[in-house]
């Protein structure tokens, strides 16, 4: 397959700019709404067990129930990884939902060697079974495709799309605005995407908030967004973390779970915590 290579555009210059103020609520973590008991059980489960020391950081109950996720819905997780958040959802949707994993385009990358291009390459015939043995679910029951490949039956179809931690890797990669539009549209009409992203504060310099630290502004995230087809619905504090300085040379990785410094001043960024985390809920609009 030919590479294409997307320019950011309107995306990096939102991140050089003062977006305007979202206005949507707040909700405080201690007011978040509870989760369903299908939901408590996928999180409680004990093939989490590797998983569950994240869960003061990442808070999935109230995170998901933020975003409207239902059982019966169909879901799309874009970028899993290594499937922190697949692991509560797959088993959740699998009775009367549907789970969809979803990476991104792979001809817009700029691969540094065969290897890399390779895997990248065959992730949507691999996912299905690596997932499959994270969760007990068959391969054959879950879906995953390049964000430009998804099956044009489905188009429209997908309830909620999320992406947890990792809309800096498409600025990164100057895909943000083409995986955006292409997201928008695998989802129904009212369907919505929600986001959680490291957050930059308000006022911090652009080295600080481009994204290549992890962090971005959560007004210029609202921006992109806007400027892409989609409207602010709300926002929360629930993944918020205010004893992150997000001031570290080597980016939000220094803190857990990654910890680049490794054993240097290892107890102080262990207190610290997992990053700072806006949490926001859009809508696509007409």
């Amino acid at each position: 397959m030919t590479k294409k290579f997307i320019f950011a555009g309107v995306a990096t210059a939102l991140l050089a700019t003062t977006a305007v103020p979202a206005l949507a609520k707040h909700h405080e973590k201690d007011g978040a709404m509870h989760s369903d008991a299908s939901l408590t059980a996928a999180i409680n489960h004990e093939r989490r067990e590797d998983d569950k020391a994240r869960d003061v950081y990442r808070n999935p109950a109230e995170t998901l129930a933020f975003f409207q996720v239902k059982p019966t819905q169909t879901v799309a997780e874009y970028g899993p990884g290594g499937g922190w958040y697949t692991r509560i959802l797959l088993p959740y949707l699998s009775g009367s939902g549907k789970y969809v994993a979803i990476n991104g385009d792979s001809d817009s990358i700029n691969f540094t060697d065969r290897a890399r291009e390779g895997r990248s390459k065959s992730w949507p015939e691999r996912f299905p079974d690596a997932a499959s043995k994270w969760t007990g679910v068959p391969a054959e029951k879950i879906a995953a495709y390049e964000s430009d490949e998804v099956p044009e039956e489905m188009k429209g179809k997908i309830d909620r799309v999320l992406i947890f931690r990792s809309l800096h890797g498409m600025l990164n990669g100057a895909r943000a605005d083409s995986e955006l539009r292409a997201l928008r549209e695998i989802i129904a009409d009212d369907g919505m995407i929600g986001i959680v992203q490291h957050r930059a504060d308000a006022d911090a310099p652009y080295a600080m908030s481009k994204g290549t630290k992890g962090y971005l502004k959560q007004d210029s995230v609202v921006a992109l967004f806007e400027l892409n087809g989609f409207e602010l619905v709300d926002s929360s504090e629930i993944n918020a973390n205010p004893k992150d300085t997000k001031d570290y040379e080597k980016g939000v990785w220094t803190l857990p779970p990654v910890l680049t410094n490794k054993d240097e001043d290892r107890a102080k960024y262990q207190a610290i915590g997992e990053s700072d985390r806006m949490t926001l809920l859009f809508k696509k609009r007409p």
